[in-house]
């Protein structure tokens, strides 16, 4: 087994003639040493305090918006009109965090106890952020912004297929905040295991595959007082039911399965369509999924990048070869895009499967795809979707295309999910509301909404009348 690099430089998986600067690892004992010795004074700081400073990195991340969604549209293959977006929701995740803190982080008098109480919020400690890819600043920035605001100091690690990112990304940060407070350390696997591993770290927020997301926990359960939060992913479903608006859900489904070329965690991955109108959905949706073409990412006008690396060009091609059903957009890959950029492009993939049993014992049932590829079955009962949906262990998101509200809550109630949406993509997921998964998607720690309870410890604190 081949060790990880302590140095190494990546190209743009669009451009592979675009080189960035050779990455050194990070040194995890003396991130730590300074994060430990920030924590005190950090923690010391009142929560407004500690927001001043956070609106001062808010500043800087607004003043570098441009520069940051362009790298990350270079450094990941992101179309840059997405890259936008991820800088809107960065900037945005200030101020819902704020709101947060006052709701959650603040200080509660009791009165309805037998004696005089309150409960005392009190920071963890230094935190490890473990961010990915796909959204390199967004998905690691809402955990590092809660954890700060409630007083505890952040070891922060990008992933190493978006390092430069997050490197200017920790720029702004640290333009803000005290020496210590925000440590970026950049290196690969065996750096995230070290950081988290580390006894003076005191809590963890990881998104990734839901292999290293168990190994994590497994590794961790000795500390159980270290509190692990997991975003791992998803098979996330579009049931369309036989009254259901086909043009509005086929639009829906092209855009879940190709935004970010199927690098979600909330992808469609997978169609449960009503026999009676499946034949006009497909057709639909081979036209809507026709807008995806290949181009150059900082285009404002593209709408499919690249996958992030050759190991997942390699697999998209696997799974574009399993013989599993019908593949009616049999996809392809592509050694340059149509404006003669060499990189790992590929085209969005569509198989309508035959058997269940075949199609389950697949990579395609049992992995997170993370490739714009899109599997379809075919149901002739509200019942069987159901089933269907729950033979697949994942639970992050679902989308049921209805016009009937009472089908939606009762089809709803049924599908184990963290997310449930009427008539909406999978990837509809708002900042302003919790997102996480169940099974094996999370561990009910949700990420955006919410976060910053997962920042604390709560100190029951009571005296006896007239004590004070």
């Amino acid at each position: 087994m081949n060790a990880e690099p302590s140095i190494w430089q990546n190209a743009s998986p669009g451009d592979l003639s675009f080189g960035f600067p050779e990455t050194r690892s990070g040194d995890v004992e003396k991130s730590v040493r300074k994060s430990v010795a920030a924590f005190p004074a950090w923690a010391g700081l009142t929560l407004e305090k500690r927001r001043e400073a956070l609106e001062k990195c808010r500043e800087a991340l607004q003043d570098r918006s441009e520069q940051l969604a362009v790298l990350i549209s270079r450094e990941t293959g992101k179309p840059l009109r997405e890259a936008r977006l991820e800088m809107v929701a960065v900037i945005a995740k200030f101020d819902l965090t704020f709101s947060d803190g006052d709701r959650y982080l603040r200080d509660t008098m009791i009165d309805d106890g037998p004696h005089p109480a309150l409960v005392r919020r009190h920071p963890l400690g230094p935190a490890a952020v473990i961010a990915p890819y796909n959204f390199p600043i967004h998905l690691g920035h809402g955990a590092t912004v809660a954890y700060l605001l409630a007083g505890n100091t952040v070891l922060f690690k990008p992933s190493p297929m978006a390092v430069n990112t997050g490197l200017a990304y920790a720029q702004a940060m640290q333009t803000g905040l005290p020496a210590g407070v925000f440590e970026v350390v950049p290196g690969w696997g065996e750096t995230g295991k070290s950081l988290c591993a580390h006894p003076a770290v005191r809590a963890v927020c990881f998104t990734g595959s839901v292999p290293v997301g168990r190994a994590l926990s497994e590794m961790l359960a000795q500390d159980y007082s270290k509190c692990l939060a997991l975003e791992l992913g998803g098979k996330n479903s579009a049931i369309i039911c036989g009254d259901a608006d086909i043009a509005l859900a086929a639009e829906a489904v092209a855009d879940g399965m190709c935004l970010t070329a199927g690098q979600r965690c909330n992808a469609t991955s997978r169609v449960l369509v009503d026999k009676k109108i499946a034949g006009p959905f497909l057709e639909k949706l081979l036209t809507s999924v026709a807008r995806y073409s290949p181009g150059d990412v900082l285009e404002d006008t593209t709408m499919l990048g690249p996958l992030i690396s050759l190991a997942a060009h390699e697999r998209y091609e696997k799974l574009t070869s399993l013989d599993i059903g019908d593949w009616i957009l049999p996809g392809g890959i592509l050694e340059k895009n149509f404006r003669d950029q060499h990189g790992y492009w590929v085209l969005p993939a569509i198989v309508v499967a035959l058997q269940s049993s075949v199609l389950d014992r697949s990579p395609l049932a049992q992995q997170e795809i993370f490739a714009p590829i899109l599997v379809v079955e075919i149901y002739s009962s509200e019942d069987e979707a159901i089933s269907r949906h729950e033979a697949w262990k994942f639970g992050l998101t679902a989308s049921v295309f209805t016009a009937d509200p009472d089908r939606f809550q009762r089809l709803g109630a049924s599908l184990s999910v963290g997310n449930l949406y009427q008539n909406l993509p999978t990837t509809f997921s708002p900042s302003t509301l919790p997102f996480g998964g169940w099974g094996s998607s999370g561990n009910g720690r949700p990420g955006a909404r919410g976060f910053a309870r997962f920042g604390i410890r709560e100190q029951a604190v009571q005296w006896r009348k007239g004590s004070q």
